[in-house]
């Protein structure tokens, strides 16, 4: 068993190597760029939109209140006459990505702290390469790709994407254990 300070420095190391794959693969790597599509009237449901100051959060419409709703005429009515959206509504205003780029590494140094604790409770110190990268490698893949498929299965999210997220996953998960691997004490 290997205690869980004693790994800080292939978390933090993963943590930061991940964020610059993952920074390469969004700004220079041209794969992720139709994962959201434009709507053809983009403008007028903009206006359309507008008047409602929706707040930022996640909605669905329609939207049964509860199961015994979803069954109704009148929901079923609304269901078929469309549209049917799940949609995230965004702060108006200056876009900024900082926000997002502090909490996708504090989200790397989880995973990579979880990578370390399942692989320092299974293994010794000293423990060979190619074990610490399995069990590094396959809790940091869990955590990268797996995450995604839930959206495809239960919200529609275009499998084209979430394969695509998945790979990125892989490579997060082949980058994590590669660090993991060299830095084992």
């Amino acid at each position: 068993m290997v205690p869980l300070v004693s790994l800080w420095l292939p978390i933090l190391l993963s943590a930061v190597f991940v964020f610059a794959v993952s920074s390469i693969i969004h700004m220079f790597l041209p794969y992720h760029r139709n994962d959201f599509r434009k709507l053809s009237e983009e403008d007028g449901v903009m206006k359309a939109l507008r008047p409602f100051a929706v707040p930022p959060g996640e909605y669905m419409f329609p939207r049964a209140g509860s199961m015994k709703e979803m069954g109704s005429p009148e929901y079923i009515a609304k269901h078929k006459a469309g549209p049917v959206a799940l949609i995230t509504v965004l702060p108006s205003g200056e876009m900024s990505m900082t926000k997002s780029l502090v909490l996708w590494f504090v989200y790397n140094l989880a995973i990579s702290g979880c990578a370390a604790y399942v692989a320092g409770r299974a293994l010794a110190p000293d423990a060979h390469y190619l074990s610490v990268f399995r069990f590094a490698g396959t809790t940091a893949f869990l955590a990268y790709a797996a995450a995604h498929w839930q959206s495809s299965i239960w919200f529609n999210r275009a499998w084209s994407t979430t394969l695509k997220n998945t790979f990125d996953g892989l490579i997060y998960a082949l980058v994590t254990a590669g660090v993991f691997g060299w830095l084992w004490p």
